[in-house]
């Protein structure tokens, strides 16, 4: 008899993500895909995906249960929609079960939430306002150096002499940005010193705990941004196996919850 699973999906305003989960909350299967303008179409793509790596069915769904930007949008969802916030700290409470600060860096905003040992919320921060030290800052910069954003981690780890930037709004920071092109600064410091304005802008929302967990999609596309996490807060930060999949994992432990209370 084939056992069933539970679905978690998170679809953000950049990328869509998808998790099976067992009844152990042992990961079986996850997609990633860009959101794009069709949620729902990316939804079911995304579940189509994770259910062949799982090697189980649709028939097999026990529970699902959605979160973030397009929670709403998704036809085969069994659940109630479940918050961000709430999500995060459901995976990573499961994967480091002590008092923790997470930190998420997302496509268009960050999140802090601080964790008791019993993973309960003493408190949460989201910065909504603009795009500034989020993936959308980091996208929008690559465009201004021309050069794909997958290659800014790489750059940064080659920098010498970091380049500081004096603004955090996205328009200005381009601004920015070209000026230190004109004088002659290097590509490598200047994206150094993009990676540094994205954390400073989230240590600034809220001073972290000891313990320190860092998710998200530029987290987990840019670990160098990790490493300078490390270097400013002389702490180490840890983080989940998948951290650009700690959401929808989140959203997977819900749907477990629900159908075992009932």
């Amino acid at each position: 008899m084939p056992k069933p699973v539970f679905v978690g999906l998170d679809i953000g305003s950049s990328r869509t993500k998808v998790a099976v989960v067992d009844a152990a909350k042992r990961l079986l299967g996850h997609a990633v895909r860009k959101s794009g303008t069709d949620f729902s179409l990316t939804a079911e793509a995304c579940l189509d995906e994770s259910l062949r790596m799982a090697g189980v069915g649709r028939g097999e769904i026990a529970h699902a249960v959605s979160t973030g930007y397009g929670r709403t949008n998704v036809a085969f969802v069994t659940g109630e929609c479940k918050t961000e916030i709430g999500c995060l700290a459901k995976a990573c409470s499961h994967y480091f079960p002590e008092a923790i600060t997470v930190i998420d860096i997302g496509g268009q905003d960050n999140k802090v939430i601080k964790l008791d040992e019993g993973g309960r919320r003493s408190s949460f921060k989201m910065n909504r306002k603009c795009a500034a030290g989020t993936g959308a800052f980091l996208e929008e910069m690559s465009l201004r150096l021309d050069i794909p954003i997958e290659e800014m981690d790489a750059l940064a780890r080659q920098s010498r002499e970091m380049v500081k930037l004096g603004s955090y709004c996205t328009v200005f920071s381009a601004t920015e940005v070209l000026e230190n092109i004109r004088h002659g600064k290097k590509v490598p410091d200047i994206v150094k010193g993009l990676f540094y304005s994205v954390i400073k802008r989230v240590l600034e929302m809220e001073s972290p705990t000891e313990r320190i967990v860092m998710t998200g999609g530029v987290v987990a596309h840019n670990p160098y941004i990790v490493r300078m996490a490390e270097e400013m807060t002389g702490r180490p930060v840890m983080l989940p196996e998948y951290p650009q999949l700690a959401g929808a994992i989140g959203a997977a432990f819900y749907a477990l919850e629900v159908k075992t209370n009932g």
